[in-house]
């Protein structure tokens, strides 16, 4: 829907954003989420961030995030950046929809986080971290869900920015990657250890410092300035897909069948995060 039927979204394709956040409210609303607005004004425009909640039993004040963006960046119309991100938000978000969790979940859509309003206030999840902040609220885990779309599993379809890392990741473009800094360590090995015993599907991942190019490429960075325990959940995005932020990035080029399976994963992560009964 967002990349075949809307196609570019953003604040210059005011329509297509717009059309784009109903469809995800609509859904939501479907699965029977009361659904949140979190709407804020960008160069005297309205936008807003999108929530459905899922309230916890026995420790509610103890939150989960799982979220995605819904913007696409200009000249894209972004299925794998990021409707892949968005709609594995929504699947996950429907099998939750009637579940009991110990500590309450929020399925969160972000606006505005491609360029120029990347690592901006202005950007949709800087502006939901830094309100859970002012609020005091516990948010003991965020996970973002940036391009997980694309999957190869031809040799050197993969590449790194950095020499060293090529000596230590795979060369092929058939892993899902899960990114922290190094205060999200232990968010990573736990979020990696369960996808491992609960999918068979090949996943590396990396704790490493903010400063190497690529691990806060996403909405995690806000909530890494907040202080909250936050990773990426990514296919790597440019690091693999040559239609990255391009005309051509189309729902024809993703592998839904690994999409697939990447979210059952990602869906047995939240469920032992969120203490799922």
């Amino acid at each position: 829907m967002l990349a075949g039927e809307i196609g570019q979204r953003n604040l210059w394709n005011y329509k297509g954003l717009e059309a784009s956040a109903t469809y995800i409210e609509k859904v939501l609303l479907g699965f029977g989420y009361e659904v949140g607005r979190q709407e804020f004004k960008v160069n005297g425009i309205s936008v807003k961030n999108l929530e459905g909640e899922l309230r916890g039993t026995s420790s509610p004040a103890e939150i989960v995030v799982v979220g995605a963006h819904y913007d696409s960046v200009m000249g894209s119309p972004g299925a794998n950046d990021n409707a892949s991100g968005v709609a594995a938000v929504i699947e996950i978000a429907r099998s939750f929809s009637r579940a009991e969790v110990s500590r309450t979940v929020r399925f969160v859509a972000f606006v505005n986080e491609e360029p120029p309003f990347f690592m901006t206030e202005d950007m949709g999840s800087r502006v939901y971290a830094s309100r859970s902040r002012r609020r005091g609220e516990q948010i003991v885990a965020m996970l973002s869900i940036e391009t997980i779309g694309y999957y190869s599993d031809a040799r050197w379809s993969q590449r790194y920015p950095f020499l060293p890392l090529r000596f230590f990741y795979p060369s092929t473009a058939n892993f899902i990657g899960f990114v922290g800094n190094i205060a999200s360590r232990h968010l990573v090995n736990r979020a990696v250890a369960t996808f491992r015993e609960h999918t068979d599907f090949p996943v590396e991942s990396i704790a490493a410092p903010e400063i190497l190019t690529g691990v806060d490429w996403s909405d995690h960075w806000s909530f890494w300035k907040e202080g909250y325990p936050a990773i990426m959940i990514t296919d790597t995005a440019l690091f693999r897909y040559v239609h990255y932020h391009t005309l051509e990035d189309t729902p024809d080029k993703l592998v839904y069948p690994h999409m697939a399976r990447v979210v059952a994963g990602i869906t047995r992560v939240v469920a032992e995060l969120a203490g799922n009964k």
